[in-house]
C-alpha cells in the first residue's frame, strides 16, 4: 500500500499535489493537524513537510516553511545549472506558504529542543550527521546482550573517523555482553579511544554526542526515536550515565566474587530479580538474555540451594543473602571519569543500528 500511495505522489516539496497543498496549508494555519488526515498524502511526512507532535502522537506538526525553504534551496542549487526555473518556483511556493502562518505564533514544539525522528531512515540520517559533526566525545548505553558481529562491523569505519578525529567513546553493556568475543575484538582496535564498561543491567538505549545532542527511543521496537537539544534535558541523560559508569566494571576486568561457593555473578543477579517478585521474562529482557537461558539458570540456581519449588527457591535465596546487591560490584581503584574540554537507538560501533 505504501508503494502505491508513493507512486500517486511523484513529486517533490516544491510542488505539492492537490490534496497535499491543501493538507499541509492547513497545518500551517492551524499549528498541526489530526494523523489521520494525512493518512490520504503520505507524501508529506515521507519528504518531512509534517511530522509527529512529541506532546501527543496523535496529531502532526508542519515544519515551518522557513525550514522547508533552506531544504529546498540546498538542493536546488546543486542543480542549478539546469534548473533555475525550478530555484524560482520554489521560492515562490515558500513564500506563499510562510504567509499562511504569518499570523500565528510559533508553536513551542516547532522548536528544535526535541524533535521526533519517525522511521529507521529518519533515525540514522540525523545520528549519521551527529557522528560527522562530533569532535569530543560520545557516550552510549547498549541494552540487550551479545553484540552481533555484523552490528560491530557495519559502524567500524564510523568509529574510527571519531577517532582519528580524537573523539572519545565510552560505552555501557550489559555482563552478557561480555560472552561476545566480537565486542572484545572491536575494543581493541579501538584502542585508547575507547573504553567500555558492564552493569548487571542497564537503562533504555542512549546515545549522547560532545554533551549537545542526545538519542533515545520513542517507542517499544525503537523505530521512532527522539532527537533532544535541549541543554537541561542533555544533562540530565548524562548525569545518568556518569552515575551507571562509576557503578560499571570495565570489559577487560573480571566480575566480582558472588560470595557465595557454586553461585555465578549471572545466577546472583537472576535471584535478586527474582526476590524482587519480577517473572522469567521481565528478568530476562533486564538481563540481556533470552527466556529460555534465563530458566536455564533458575534450574541450576534451584538446584545448588536445594530447592525443589519456586516458593521454595524464594526462601533458600533469602537464607543464602542473594536477595541483595553483591558486597562489591565495582573493585578498587578504576580509573576517574573523563572530563572533556566540550560536553551511535544505535550502538557506538555502529551508531546507525537500531
Amino acid at each position: 500500500m505504501a508503494g502505491h500511495a508513493t507512486e500517486e505522489h511523484p513529486h517533490g516539496a516544491d510542488r505539492l499535489c492537490a490534496a497535499g497543498d491543501r493538507v499541509y496549508s492547513r497545518a500551517v494555519r492551524r499549528g498541526r493537524v489530526p494523523r489521520a488526515d494525512a493518512d490520504a498524502v503520505p507524501c508529506l511526512v515521507e519528504l518531512a513537510l509534517l511530522h509527529p507532535d512529541p506532546d501527543d502522537m496523535g496529531w502532526l506538526v508542519p515544519t515551518s516553511p522557513q525550514e522547508v525553504m533552506t531544504r529546498l534551496l540546498r538542493g536546488v542549487h546543486a542543480e542549478v545549472s539546469a534548473s533555475q526555473a525550478r530555484m524560482g518556483a520554489a521560492v515562490d511556493a515558500v513564500e506563499w506558504y510562510a504567509g499562511l502562518g504569518a499570523s500565528r505564533a510559533p508553536r513551542p514544539t516547532e522548536k528544535t529542543a526535541i524533535r521526533v525522528l519517525d522511521g529507521l531512515a529518519r533515525i540514522r540520517a540525523a545520528i549519521d550527521e551527529a557522528t560527522d559533526r562530533c569532535t569530543t566525545e560520545v557516550l552510549t548505553v547498549q541494552p540487550g546482550g551479545i553484540r552481533r558481529e555484523d552490528e560491530l562491523r557495519e559502524g567500524l569505519h564510523r568509529a574510527l573517523a571519531m577517532c582519528r578525529r580524537g573523539v572519545r567513546m565510552r560505552d555501557l553493556y550489559t555482563h552478557v555482553a561480555r560472552h561476545g568475543q566480537g565486542l572484545h575484538n572491536y575494543m581493541e582496535m579501538m584502542g585508547e579511544s575507547a573504553e567500555a564498561r558492564t552493569l548487571d543491567e542497564v537503562v533504555e538505549r542512549l546515545i549522547v554526542f560532545d554533551r549537545t545532542v542526545a538519542f533515545v527511543p520513542a517507542n517499544t521496537d525503537r523505530t521512532v526515536a527522539l532527537e533532544i537539544r535541549h541543554p537541561a534535558l542533555v544533562e540530565y541523560l548524562v548525569t545518568v550515565f556518569e552515575r551507571l559508569w562509576r557503578l560499571g566494571i570495565p570489559l577487560a576486568a573480571p566480575l566480582p566474587s558472588t560470595g557465595v561457593a557454586g553461585i555465578t555473578h549471572r545466577e546472583r543477579s537472576i535471584a535478586e530479580l527474582l526476590a524482587e517478585g519480577h517473572q522469567d521474562a521481565v528478568v530476562a529482557e533486564r538481563l540481556g538474555i533470552s527466556v529460555r537461558t534465563c530458566r536455564a539458570h533458575i534450574a541450576r540456581l534451584s538446584e545448588r540451594l536445594g530447592a525443589a519449588s519456586r516458593t521454595q527457591l524464594g526462601v533458600r535465596i533469602a537464607q543464602a543473602g542473594l536477595g541483595g546487591p553483591p558486597r562489591s560490584t565495582v573493585p578498587d581503584g578504576l580509573p576517574t571519569v573523563p572530563s572533556p574540554t566540550a560536553a551511535p537507538l544505535p550502538s557506538p560501533e555502529s551508531p546507525t543500528a537500531r
